[in-house]
């Protein structure tokens, strides 16, 4: 019987993969030409094994050989250990998802036709993995200047002139259905009125809180959330007035506030550092989506008729 060693050998493929090689030949020859190695050779990576688990796996008298009582008890976890290392070595040289593109976007923009596009450009470029980070427009501008994104959609003001395309996106202020439609609650005859916003930074409180200043109102943030989904939520349950993209709120227990009416629209800017291979195609399927959804932006004009 082999000498027991410490075991290290036994989990070594080579010695598994000529012990199953045995078992399945019934023939140490047969087994060394299906493995592609001499009999000699079988034959000693046979005996490495047995000398690690410390007891003879093989009946060499039996014709055609056969397994021992250890033998058998080893031979499924054996099979089940060759089987993982070849499913590990086709995960590690599998390309899929070995690539990435960094998308910054901001939360309504995410919507149902973006994610076919996403979708689409996965299946034709296994190799690349899409990784996309939703939050507020201006944060998604300064990690897309400090290079951490490759392509970024955002809302703002006026498109930045390293822009590749913008197109207008609506906005207006909105107030809950549920507000008795003959009296303007929020807005008319409360003092100070109730808004509902994002946090410090957000694009929209800011024109808020602008708009409110110029129609001469106290005004105070009843409820904020850095969610356009819970802010559209609160509107609905009636904590406040909001400002928001006229497409976001269609969803929703919502309606414009006819007192404040429709702002001055937001462009919604797409930028990439690449313009060209798969960052250049996935940037065009992105624009036509935003296409689909919007009208090209027009630079806004003074009353003199000039370039802002």
């Amino acid at each position: 019987m082999p000498s027991p060693a410490d075991g290290t050998d036994m989990l070594d493929p080579r010695l598994l993969r000529a012990f199953t090689a045995i078992v399945d030949a019934g023939s140490f020859t047969l087994a060394a030409e299906r493995l592609h190695m001499t009999q000699s050779t079988i034959s000693q990576q046979l005996a490495r094994l047995e000398g690690a688990v410390g007891t003879e796996l093989i009946e060499r008298a039996a014709r055609p050989v056969e397994p021992t009582a250890a033998g058998e008890r080893l031979l499924g976890y054996a099979r089940r250990l060759l089987a993982l290392q070849q499913e590990a070595q086709a995960a590690v040289g599998e390309p899929a998802g070995t690539a990435a593109i960094r998308i910054g976007v901001p939360e309504d923009i995410v919507d149902a036709a973006m994610a076919r596009t996403f979708s689409s450009f996965a299946r034709r470029h296994r190799e690349i993995r899409l990784d996309v980070t939703t939050g507020l427009s201006r944060d998604l501008t300064r990690r897309y200047r400090s290079g951490e994104f490759d392509i970024v959609i955002v809302k703002e003001s006026e498109p930045g002139p390293d822009c590749r395309v913008a197109f207008a996106e609506p906005i207006a202020w909105f107030e809950s259905i549920d507000t008795p439609p003959d009296i303007h609650t929020l807005g008319t005859h409360a003092d100070p009125v109730p808004l509902v916003a994002f946090p410090p930074g957000g694009l929209y409180r800011e024109a808020m809180f602008e708009r409110i200043e110029r129609e001469d109102r106290r005004w105070y943030v009843a409820f904020a959330a850095s969610s356009l989904h819970n802010v559209l939520v609160a509107v609905e349950a009636g904590l406040g007035l909001s400002l928001l993209p006229v497409r976001a709120a269609q969803d929703y227990r919502v309606r414009p506030y006819a007192p404040f009416d429709m702002e001055t629209a937001m462009a919604v800017s797409l930028y990439s550092w690449e313009s060209t291979g798969a960052v250049s195609e996935l940037v065009d399927s992105m624009q036509s989506v935003l296409a689909a959804r919007a009208t090209p932006f027009r630079p806004r004009t003074d009353t003199a008729g000039e370039l802002r």
